[in-house]
């Protein structure tokens, strides 16, 4: 048995409890970061599902930090132009002070994720992968409660999004035709099934044999773009972590094309100096949000060269310094284990596109009807590109040997919410879940960069005349809004983790090694 301890910050108990068995079983840090995002997968319906994409930062022991890339795709390879624009439907929700997305077949990207965390486990882990996706089946199965945070979201999006499907319909109402609340029961038996294909097979259960067929099927019957030839074409992709050095601690996140590493990258270097100087403050954040954010919205998420673009930005700004800045449905696991391993792993389907999977109880994304990911056009991208992504899983080592593994969900409030949480932590005195709990700043911009106003929580302390021009709106305390972090941590002999009660998040520690 493994001599090994960890600490997992999940969406949800059942998620968290998973990643410690893991590790329990005899896996690492990775088997139990990749145990506790399958099993949150399944547990956190609408917010998140199998049928979307993922990175996972790894940081082993002594070795290089690396990304597994396994997000979303641009689908509909051997398709005539005249396929493209079909099978989507505009969508209107109050959801974060409202939300336009489309949904239907035609926002449904080349999913990734399972092809994502079979590399990841076969690169890094120690249990077999069939131990690995085991607990997510058996949940599906038994069933779990329906999470308040997922409830909150369903309460906007299940007649216009979920209501689509009559699976979905199904599973997310009672007997009697009434919604499923706070509490109450889900089963998933469908998704049971398919994940045990997916432990005998790998994530080739997805993408060949019967159910690639009858999903591509499906998708050509009502105007889908995923096809078959996407399906066997896709493959996640292993690069160099994005590097970065903030005071005593080297940062390891997402790298390009994605945009999400290179955002929080950028913040944290300009937030340095006042950091190191004694904190930053509201101001800022503020300014640097604004000149960042709309940056990445200008430069760099519609950039021919996302790489190159990156690069240009993390130079000028190592040059210039701070001067610079003056010219729901996403789930995210943290890992870390007492041999220094640590594992991040992000995993988003959009919004849902309310489409299964036929067969397999996989709610697929809508990651092509999400506008803020496809600032050149709905449908505008060549086949088998990758999508633009605001996830950032991060890991981090201290020069004393501290060992860090954090990340978000939120969309384009993910960079924001890890940066607010990683400030506190490298730069000041604070515990780890008191850097999760910290009040939250956001500016949004629109479609062209331009900031439009600063999102705000009601427990932050408002500094008179900062960001002037702009309207502050206000979201209530601790809101889902903002993400909802999760961090893992060693330090010296101590594992700590800290989860978001922006989602009810939960947290789980090994109280001692195993023996054995």
């Amino acid at each position: 048995m493994s001599a090994l301890r960890v600490a997992v910050a999940a969406p949800n108990r059942h998620a968290a409890e998973a990643g410690t068995q893991a590790v329990e079983d005899g896996g690492n840090a990775v088997d139990a970061a990749l145990t506790a995002i399958l099993v949150a997968l399944v547990s956190e319906p609408g917010t998140s599902s199998l049928g979307g994409g993922a990175f996972v930062t790894v940081a082993p022991a002594g070795e290089p930090a690396v990304t597994v890339d396994g997000t979303v795709a641009m689908p509909g390879r051997g398709l005539p132009r005249e396929a493209f624009g079909r099978g989507l439907h505009r969508i209107e929700m109050p959801y974060g002070g409202g939300t336009v997305t489309e949904v239907g077949h035609g926002s449904v990207a080349t999913p990734g994720a399972l092809a994502a965390f079979e590399l990841a486990h076969r690169d890094h882990a120690r249990l077999p992968w069939k131990e690995v996706v085991a607990p997510a089946a058996h949940r599906s199965r038994i069933g779990f409660p329906l999470s308040a945070s997922a409830s909150r979201y369903l309460s906007v999006a299940r007649e216009a999004i979920f209501d689509r499907d009559p699976d979905i319909h199904a599973a997310l109402r009672a007997p009697d035709g009434s919604p499923l609340g706070p509490g109450d029961t889900v089963r998933l038996p469908d998704l049971g099934d398919f994940l045990d294909l997916v432990a005998a097979e790998g994530a080739a259960a997805l993408s060949a044999g019967d159910v690639a067929a009858a999903l591509a099927a499906d998708m050509a019957a009502n105007g889908g773009l995923v096809t078959a030839a996407d399906l066997a074409a896709y493959r996640p992709v292993v690069r160099p972590a994005l590097m970065l050095r903030l005071s005593d601690w080297e940062l390891a996140t997402n790298p390009p094309p994605a945009v999400g590493g290179p955002v929080l990258a950028a913040m944290l270097l300009l937030l340095e100096e006042s950091c190191r100087a004694g904190g930053v403050d509201v101001a800022e954040l503020v300014a640097v949000q604004r000149a960042v954010l709309s940056h990445r919205v200008r430069d760099l998420e519609t950039a021919p060269d996302r790489e190159a673009a990156v690069t240009a930005m993390l130079t000028a700004i190592a040059d210039a310094g701070p001067a610079w800045n003056r010219s729901p449905s996403t789930v995210h696991v943290s890992a870390v284990d007492s041999a220094g391993t640590a594992c991040a792993v992000t995993a988003s389907a959009g919004y849902g596109s309310g489409v299964v999977a036929p067969g397999t109880g996989v709610w697929l994304n809508n990651c092509l009807g999400e506008h803020e990911l496809n600032r050149a056009g709905i449908h505008a991208l060549p086949p088998g590109e990758r999508l633009v992504s605001n996830m950032s899983p991060t890991v981090g080592r201290r020069a004393d040997g501290a060992v860090l593994a954090v990340g978000s969900p939120g969309a384009d409030r993910i960079a924001t919410a890890v940066l607010q949480t990683l400030l506190p932590l490298v730069c000041g005195e604070v515990s780890l879940q008191a850097a999760v709990d910290a009040p939250r700043v956001h500016v949004a911009c629109d479609n062209a960069g331009e900031p439009v106003r600063v999102e705000y929580e009601a427990d932050l302390a408002r500094p008179a005349g900062v960001a002037g021009d702009l309207p502050w709106r206000e979201h209530p305390a601790r809101s889902m809004f903002f993400g909802g972090v999760g961090a893992a941590m060693l330090d010296g002999d101590r594992l700590l983790a800290a989860a978001d009660p922006r989602r009810e998040g939960a947290v789980a520690v090994s109280a001692t090694a195993p023996s054995g």
